[in-house]
């Protein structure tokens, strides 16, 4: 930490991540890409007085994301869906 950083450590097994970028749509896609190897739900928005958006996230780092679905199983079709027109 730089000596005038007065805030407050995150709990053992968490880190606080903060993103600054030009647009919110920029943030939002940095924290996604972490929520996928980290755990972790609490995040908070702040504008960037200069314009931008800052996010602060914070994620458990002694526990993995849930791993996400195979493209096989993200492609089937559930029990309520029929093929489209255009398959056979």
């Amino acid at each position: 930490m730089h000596p005038t950083d007065t805030a407050i450590l995150p709990s053992a097994g968490h880190a606080e991540i903060r993103i600054v970028a030009a647009t919110p749509e920029a943030a939002r896609a940095v924290a996604e890409v972490i929520r996928h190897s980290f755990a972790g739900a609490e995040q908070r928005s702040y504008p960037v007085p200069e314009g931008g958006t800052r996010l602060h996230l914070t994620v458990d780092t002694e526990t993995a994301a849930e791993p996400a679905p195979s493209w096989l199983t993200a492609s089937r079709q559930s029990a309520r869906t029929g093929t489209h027109v255009d398959e056979v």
